[in-house]
């Protein structure tokens, strides 16, 4: 098989593992009573977000073939997910807390790591076999985002009824769709162990065999943070880990707002209400083609403009939310779904291009390792942490599902406002001079 394709089917793997469930998640919490922790799931993403991929780096490069801990991380987290569905299966409506964000917390402890690991493997075949990284590795990339949403529509339409496997494309007022269900855990977990099969299929990944240690301190990126001395790199982690706040917010709760709806008897049989895993899915075909966009908008307008361009993008993304519904309204909606895909692209990935271009050589890999650290994990397991205090006053501390309503266009207003906050207070202290000349190169 062509070495690409093996690597472009890797990546549809990956990301369809967490496609599966990541925007539905939410929806599953809420109707088994667990809506007011919704938060603390998603939370714990970014929590082991800080120190899990250092740790496998570390073992991937002195110990085991990357691609072969990529096959075994794969196969815990699929098999303690599936622990978590089949719990939900036969725990019914009485889901317990603890038990089930146990499982769930184990299964991401080994899944997050592999998203580095994943790319440390394409990136390793693709040299090893003479590839040019920077033109191979972007389609192979963006066709795990075809993954990710393939996953995503499948849950939403697919489901059980009457024992067997069925579709539906229109209304699914009494449809058992997998994104309200413990199924999407079974799905997830499928995918998991297929690719924990595939990946001992992958070309090696040799281990590095030097005397040279290489201490968890510096796969942390713990000596990057003098990075923070610099007042231009310091304000810019500090405002990235400010918008980190906002990045798994309509991860986990897009999806029972939106579906909230349906308690309405005005929207209960719109398509968007009973759909919401589609509807959502239009934010990922938004981001696969805004990172197109990036390196035009970064020569042309340079990185402060940029960043600001994102973070004004998730002011939209929140106020839409606020003032849309899936009937008339639901343009409001679809047009927030399409501003996602700046506001995370032109974020990430900016960012990311940012940090490569102001650091020295020797410390590259550990401030773009401080960067996910500020951003994936102390920003959005802040923010998840917060968004839940916020949803569950709001919302969840309501019985009436117009009062609940209400009290979800509230929380997008204050997470819009948010947003908005640092988007003004990042254009006024942030300050960068912009050279086209330093991004005249730069390319997807």
């Amino acid at each position: 098989m062509n070495l690409k394709l093996r690597l472009t089917i890797l990546s549809f793997l990956q990301f369809g593992v967490w496609g599966a469930y990541l925007t539905s998640m939410g929806n599953y919490l809420g109707s088994v009573g667990l809506g007011s922790k919704i938060g603390l799931f998603y939370a714990m993403q970014g929590i082991v977000s800080i120190f899990m991929p250092a740790i496998m780096g570390i073992i991937a490069d002195r110990w085991i073939q990357a691609q072969k801990l990529l096959g075994i991380s794969h196969f815990l987290a699929a098999f303690f997910l599936i622990w978590a569905g089949y719990y939900g299966m036969s725990a019914g409506e009485n889901v317990e807390f603890s038990k089930l964000f146990l499982l769930y917390g184990l299964s991401v402890t080994f899944y997050m790591p592999t998203i580095a690991l994943s790319n440390s493997v394409a990136y390793t075949v693709l040299v090893n076999n003479n590839f040019d990284t920077i033109k191979s590795f972007p389609p192979i990339r963006t066709i795990g985002t075809v993954g990710f949403i393939c996953a995503m529509l499948f849950v939403n339409f697919a489901g059980i009824q009457d024992g067997t496997l069925k579709f539906n494309f229109s209304n699914q007022t009494s449809f058992p769709s997998f994104q309200n269900s413990y199924i999407q855990f079974f799905v997830s977990g499928i995918l998991g162990f297929v690719l924990f099969v595939y990946s001992f299929t992958l070309p090696k990944c040799p281990v590095n065999k030097s005397d040279e240690k290489r201490t968890l301190s510096d796969a942390l990126g713990l000596k990057a943070f003098a990075l923070f001395k610099e007042k231009k790199m310091a304000i810019f982690f500090i405002f990235s880990m400010f918008l980190g706040v906002s990045l798994q917010i309509t991860n986990g709760y897009a999806n029972p707002f939106i579906t909230s709806f349906k308690a309405i008897p005005e929207f209960a049989n719109t398509w968007g209400s009973n759909n919401a895993n589609a509807l959502i899915s239009l934010s990922q075909v938004s981001e696969t083609l805004c990172i197109l966009l990036i390196p035009f908008f970064l020569k042309r307008y340079g990185i402060k403009k940029v960043m600001l361009m994102a973070m004004f993008a998730w002011f939209l993304r929140f106020g839409l939310f606020a003032t849309g519904n899936p009937g008339g309204g639901v343009w409001m909606f679809v047009l927030s779904m399409i501003v996602y895909g700046i506001a995370f692209d032109f974020f990430n990935v900016s960012g990311s291009l940012f940090v490569d271009k102001e650091t020295d050589k020797s410390i590259r890999s550990s401030a773009q390792g401080v960067f996910m650290m500020m951003t994936n994990g102390f920003g959005a397991t802040i923010g998840m942490l917060a968004a839940q205090g916020v949803v569950n006053h709001y919302v969840f501390s309501q019985t009436d599902p117009l009062l609940q309503l209400a009290g979800w266009q509230t929380s997008w207003y204050i997470f819009a406002g948010y947003a908005l906050i640092v988007t003004i207070a990042f254009a006024i202290i942030f300050k960068h001079k912009h050279d086209p000349k330093a991004v005249a190169n730069i390319n997807h």
